[in-house]
């Protein structure tokens, strides 16, 4: 639970790491694409249709599959609602920009089409506004607001680079 780790977000503040995570999250699906014979898809439950077309795409692939999902635990402190809302919670991830929903699929490369599709492609939320739906960012933000908003501003800018 509330140790900190290479997946844990930029800003995030967690039991071991009170004063906010410095550096960006590791990008384990762009990791795994630079291998480029891996399917690669990162999904969450708020899409259905996205989620089932990866897992089967993921099933069908000749050669390994890494698929990650988005998915709100109780650690995260979620609000309004805690895990009650986790599917609004996981459209909101997607909306802000903050969970991007991708297929990486190699098999795509024969056909001569290129094998990356970005399926979230218009951020209709910021991603501070995300943010500020999480226990373990909003701590940060009461404890430590200058760090709090600096990390923030960097979480914003890597959103919109991506």
């Amino acid at each position: 639970g509330g140790q900190q780790s290479k997946a844990t977000p930029a800003g995030a503040s967690v039991k071991f790491a009170v004063g906010g995570k410095q550096q960006r999250k590791k990008p384990m699906g762009e990791i795994f694409m630079t291998y480029e014979h891996v399917y690669v898809a990162s999904v969450c439950l708020s899409n259905q249709s996205h989620l089932l077309q990866a897992l089967i795409e993921a099933d069908r692939h000749n050669g390994p599959s890494f698929v990650v999902a988005y998915a709100p635990c109780i650690q995260q402190q979620v609000r309004p609602d805690s895990l009650n809302d986790m599917f609004d919670e996981c459209r909101y991830a997607v909306d802000s920009g903050y969970w991007p929903l991708y297929r990486y699929n190699p098999s795509l490369i024969e056909e001569g089409k290129n094998p990356f599709i970005l399926d979230s492609k218009k951020l209709r939320k910021e991603v501070t506004s995300f943010l500020k739906r999480e226990g373990r960012f909003i701590n940060l933000k009461k404890a430590h607001p200058e760090i709090a908003d600096e990390l923030f501003q960097k979480m914003n800018t890597d959103v919109h680079h991506r």
